[in-house]
């Protein structure tokens, strides 16, 4: 096993622990930014909710598949960090393509080639992170990341509806142009957030291992490891996109407000997602390093089954609530918390460090098939049978990995 001294001098606030939180607080303007107005161009482009939720279950799908591949290459070649440069660059240009998009062909690769770099970058960046801190510290340095990351995208938004509200007062012959300055704009954060972790982050020297098959290091994966997999797979397949949150805040809002305030409300409605999301993050952390990671886990799969459940609900009474909406993103906030910050812990925790790449790709390729089934399946039945099936039937997989997590929690 390769050791790195950094886990023994310091604290757990490190170099590398601030450089990647800074990074990923870059890359998530950009990404945010960009996300918070796509919903909304779409609907002025006159593309259906089903197109967006197989935009987003493939692009989710491209990323799961990539994530595995890309931590067991930095398993075998022994150098991560040039791996993770060349995934937030490519995130930075494809949001550049959203820009050139007249309808949903270029959407479609924009999406793919950003959520294939977050693929390449995501197992690899967690990887760096759990090996340098020592083990007790690691909810402590997952939370912060998770917090610095969702400040990001708390910031995000924010300047995509402010840059929207502000082209909006111009005059435009297209109604698309507003948009697509924004998605220009966003190429500003996206490429300071390669340069961030190419000068702040370090990487531990460790020898290549030319030896390690594919197969062969996936199948070495733990046990343990490979039934918890199976619980955050089940939870997963119900764990939809929150673009989708977006454009179903729009159109609950809709009828009351007009299209385009409604959308600026439910970007707003994100934003608060986000707030609470990085107030709960590092608190969580903590929390779960004292009193159990699975535990804190499993709460948080259950709180996202009853927001599922509560969108539902909306839907099916017709409500325009502007209350329930607001309960429906802070329960996304804190479930997503939870989720990003102690399945990466756990994983770090379940793990080996000489296979934690192909671990953490292990994890993504989960989520990732997960989102992929999840949003595809929210965005058909949204537009063949309605919203309040698709998000109902997300809230009933979302319950039942939250029971096989808490079954897990039970017998170790």
């Amino acid at each position: 096993m390769v050791h790195d001294e950094r886990k023994t001098h310091g604290g757990w606030l490190n170099r590398t622990v601030l450089g990647v939180g800074i990074t990923s607080a870059l890359g998530d303007i950009a990404h945010e930014s960009a996300t918070v107005v796509l919903p909304g161009f779409m609907a002025v482009l006159g593309i259906p909710a089903a197109a967006l939720g197989a935009i987003e279950g493939f692009a989710d799908a491209v990323s799961s598949f990539t994530k595995l591949g890309a931590g067991y290459l930095s398993d075998r070649l022994g150098h991560r960090k040039p791996i993770v440069v060349l995934g937030y660059a490519l995130t930075a240009v494809a949001q550049g393509l959203f820009a050139l998009a007249s309808g949903w062909g270029f959407i479609l690769l924009g999406r793919t080639l950003a959520w294939l770099g977050r693929g390449i970058r995501g197992p690899i960046r967690d990887a760096i992170l759990a090996e340098s801190i020592t083990r007790e510290a690691q909810g402590r340095a997952f939370g912060f990341h998770r917090a610095a990351d969702t400040l990001g995208a708390v910031i995000g938004p924010l300047l995509g509806v402010g840059f929207l509200t502000l082209f909006q007062g111009m005059s435009f012959h297209d109604s698309a142009a507003p948009f697509r300055l924004v998605f220009w704009i966003t190429l500003i954060p996206g490429f300071l957030s390669v340069l961030s972790f190419g000068f702040l982050v370090k990487d531990g020297d460790r020898a290549p291992n030319s030896r390690l098959r594919f197969w062969a290091t996936v199948r070495d994966l733990p046990a343990g490891f490979r039934r918890y997999l199976i619980a955050v797979g089940i939870f997963g397949v119900g764990d939809f996109a929150h673009t989708l949150l977006i454009l179903a805040a729009t159109q609950i809002l809709t009828p009351r407000m007009g299209v385009v305030r409604a959308a600026q409300f439910a970007a707003m409605l994100y934003v608060l997602r986000n707030v609470v999301y990085t107030a709960a993050s590092f608190p969580i952390g903590v929390l779960a390093d004292r009193i159990g990671h699975r535990r804190i886990l499993v709460v948080g799969y259950l709180v996202g089954a009853i927001m599922a459940g509560g969108l539902a609900a909306a839907f099916f009474f017709h409500s325009q609530s502007l209350l329930l909406l607001v309960a429906v993103f802070v329960l996304a906030g804190f479930y997503i918390a939870v989720q990003d910050t102690l399945e990466a812990t756990l994983t770090s925790i379940l793990t080996e460090e000489h296979l934690r790449g192909t671990a953490y790709g292990a994890l993504g390729t989960v989520n990732g098939v997960g989102d992929f089934f999840s949003s595809t399946m929210v965005g058909a039945m949204w537009t063949l049978v309605g919203p309040e099936f698709g998000f109902g039937i997300a809230a009933l997989l979302m319950a039942v990995g939250t029971y096989f997590m808490a079954r897990r929690v039970r017998g170790e």
